[in-house]
């Protein structure tokens, strides 16, 4: 990974909401969600969120594909991990330091997770006033 590359994949999460949509998108895996499923959970409006996922997008951070009539998010594991190397490639001066770096990738694969619903309730942190 490039510096520039990098750079861009940090600067887009370095907004809380769009953190936050990140790491629901990491949540759920290869699965992915719908943005009806992700404006919920979040308690986020619709312009707002499909604003934050185009910019996750534009850093490659994640991806889009439409599914009939809906659009599946998801994040992009193979940048992630590539942002997480390149971050970490001159971990204490090449010394092993008991930290272990295994990349990170979905657990089941899409056919194994159900289907996103937009019934699905997650509780939400009410935001601090």
């Amino acid at each position: 990974m490039q510096e520039i590359d990098a750079v861009a994949k940090l600067a887009a999460l370095a907004q809380p909401m769009r953190l936050r949509v990140f790491r629901e998108l990491v949540t759920a895996g290869a699965a992915g969600l719908t943005p009806g499923v992700l404006a919920e959970r979040l308690a986020v409006p619709a312009a707002t969120l499909s604003f934050h996922l185009k910019e996750l997008l534009h850093a490659g951070l994640a991806t889009q594909e439409r599914a009939s009539r809906h659009l599946i998010y998801r994040a992009d594991f193979t940048q992630m991990n590539d942002l997480l190397g390149f971050l970490t490639e001159n971990c204490c001066q090449g010394e092993s330091c008991g930290v272990s770096a295994a990349p990170c990738k979905p657990a089941r694969p899409a056919a194994a997770r159900p289907a996103a619903s937009s019934t699905h309730r997650t509780r939400v942190a009410t935001p601090r006033r």
